[in-house]
């Protein structure tokens, strides 16, 4: 049942949106495409959970391109309204045998690559995938696969991602399995699919099958559901798809062994959470950078925001600052908890620790040296990594000039999906999916695009001492997939696409729907801001390092920020870059326990929408 107090706050004039808000009272499902959507529709028709549709809607968008393919990796928070608990899925795949500093140094490399087989982490979606259906989910793997393999068979694809595959094209030849299945029309003036060709995937829906065979073989044999399911993981991770993986990868100039796959493992996590003011807001591991938003929440909780007005100068220097913070120690400090025994995250999202750090905020101007902090004492430690803090300040060349440009801003952006499902007996899934986009490297005859994860650890330990890359690994992510209760119960489930951006533009929805009482569908709409004062995450593997360091100052503001507050903003210290476009496509939902009803949220742009009922 239904119950509570709390409501969405009624504040939109009639119109004040572009798109409608999405209504439901059974069920709720928001993804990155809208086919993918209708296959969480179909599923929760035929009686599936929230993770049942979830799961369905994952395996429709990888099969779709949707910025990730299957060979990627998958995040996800779940609530469990059995156990009223939250837990975290783990399906980050983690850097092959073979993968070490020494290795890529000796090619040349600042960062692994951005692209091809050595870029690739070991596959994790379909592990995470079949361990969410398995452990939660009410449905067999063939029924929640079904929509995807129709896909396979042959879809119209979109003007989005057809182009994406002609901009790619040369890249794309370089890899024979790729180029076979991306470019039809190869030797024509435009060899990518056209918009709305029925784009087909042979070798894919082969993979499916061969998933669905294996389940279902294993319930014929009298194993139980969630039996079959594992025998579907086995066969991808220990059997002939795996082998082909393997095979495939090799070729074309890759590092995976069959023991990578065989001995990697889904981790069911226990989240991270903080409170803020009354409201627990959960995230995923500093494996991924969804601490970063707890830790400015907890720098936030110190400040009257609503004093300030919305998206003033004075509030726009302030979210710039505390993410300036947090984004320094999530360069410095996040990475694998398994590879690290003192990594200081008690310390980090200490509430003394954030007042320490509100602390150290200049007010009058942009601190273009803002710099990890020492969470260590916050923890009754001391710090282990002081030379390399020094060091880390010292390596900025603050002097150099760093401007914006298109191909710094494509790595910033660089996208991904995300899904979100919620039903009527109080199931809630988020997921923040990715790997494999396009221009993705295909192994073997398997139809599965390679993760291109790898790019996000470094080779240097001064620069992120928790992030260096090493066999059997997991790289610190960007992807974050947000889960927030109220009294108890759900109350926002929350992700957005985007790189380095994606806790900034969840960190301002959620301020928009706490702080100032927007709607759902109006905090995805709302105008933001993004610093461009951090480590980036993606890209200039073989360049020297330098467009990836910190840009102090450099800001992106709506293109509606009055000329009065740009003026002030200039005062400040501030290098404005203004666009119609802050933000990549937030998708949500919000639980109105008063009415008994979900009310969803997806951004204005994009192809990003849902379905309720």
């Amino acid at each position: 049942m239904w119950v509570g107090s709390f409501s969405q706050s009624f504040n939109a004039r009639p119109g004040g949106t572009q798109k409608p808000p999405l209504h439901g009272k059974n069920w709720m499902a928001i993804t990155g495409k809208p086919l993918a959507a209708t296959a969480g529709a179909i599923t929760f028709q035929k009686g599936g959970n929230a993770v049942d549709a979830a799961c369905a809607m994952l395996a429709a968008t990888c099969t779709m391109w949707d910025v990730l393919s299957w060979g990627g990796e998958t995040q996800a928070l779940i609530y469990n309204p059995k156990t009223g608990k939250v837990i975290a899925i783990n399906a980050l795949g983690v850097a092959p045998t073979g993968a070490t500093p020494e290795f890529f140094k000796n090619k040349g490399y600042h960062f692994p690559p951005n692209f091809g087989p050595l870029a690739a982490t070991t596959p994790g979606t379909v592990g995470g995938l079949t361990t969410m259906l398995a452990e939660y989910g009410t449905l067999s793997l063939k029924e929640v696969l079904a929509p995807a393999m129709q896909l396979a068979e042959g879809y119209p694809i979109e003007a989005q991602t057809a182009n994406s595959i002609e901009r790619s094209k040369e890249m794309i030849k370089k890899w024979p399995y790729s180029k076979s299945v991306f470019l039809p029309h190869l030797g024509e003036s435009r060899e990518a699919p056209e918009p709305g060709e029925i784009f087909k995937q042979t070798d894919l829906r082969e993979t499916l099958q061969k998933l669905v065979d294996a389940e279902q073989q294993a319930l014929k044999k009298g194993k139980n559901r969630k039996a079959a399911i594992y025998t579907a993981y086995d066969r991808f991770y220990k059997g002939d798809v795996a082998k082909e993986i393997v095979r495939g990868n090799n070729e074309q100039g890759g590092l995976f062994t069959e023991d990578d796959l065989a001995n990697w493992k889904v981790k069911i996590e226990e989240p991270l959470s903080i409170n803020y003011k009354g409201i627990e807001v959960y995230k995923m591991q500093p494996w991924t950078q969804g601490p970063v938003m707890l830790q400015a929440l907890n720098m936030l909780e110190n400040i009257d925001l609503k004093a300030m007005g919305f998206n003033s100068a004075r509030y726009i220097h302030t979210l710039y600052q505390v993410m300036n913070l947090s984004f320094a120690d999530r360069d410095f400090y996040y990475g694998d908890p398994a590879f690290a025994s003192d990594q200081p995250i008690k310390g980090l999202l200490s509430k003394d620790y954030a007042k320490e750090r509100v602390k150290q905020i200049n007010w009058e101007k942009n601190d273009a040296h803002a710099a990890p902090g020492d969470p260590y004492p916050f923890e009754g430690k001391v710090n282990p990594y002081t030379d390399y803090l020094k060091q880390w300040s010292q390596a900025l060349n603050w002097n150099v000039p760093t401007p914006l440009d298109e191909n710094y801003l494509n790595k910033v952006w660089a996208g991904t999906t995300s899904v979100e499902a919620a039903d009527k007996e109080g199931w809630v899934v988020s997921i923040t999916p990715s790997g494999g986009w396009i221009p993705a490297c295909i192994a073997g005859k398997t139809g599965v695009g390679m993760s291109q994860r790898m790019q996000s650890f470094v080779l240097d330990p001064k620069l992120s001492p928790f992030n260096v890359v090493a066999p059997g690994k997991r790289p610190r992510v960007t992807l974050t997939p947000s889960l927030a209760l109220k009294e108890g119960k759900p109350f926002l489930s929350f992700a957005v696409q985007g790189g380095d951006t994606q806790d900034q533009n969840l960190l301002q929805f959620f301020l928009d729907m706490v702080e100032f009482g927007m709607t759902v569908q109006e905090a995805t709409e709302a105008p933001n801001i993004n610093t461009y004062q951090f480590h980036l995450s993606l890209g200039d593997a073989s360049g020297d390092g330098q467009d990836r360091k910190p840009k102090p100052g450099y800001i992106l503001i709506n293109s509606n920020t009055p000329p009065y507050v740009q003026k002030e903003l200039l005062k400040m210290g501030y290098k404005l870059s203004v666009d119609e476009r802050t933000s990549g496509p937030i998708n949500a939902i919000y639980f109105d326990w008063k009415h008994g009803s979900f009310w969803g949220g997806s951004s204005n742009h994009g192809e990003d929408y849902g379905i309720g009922w």
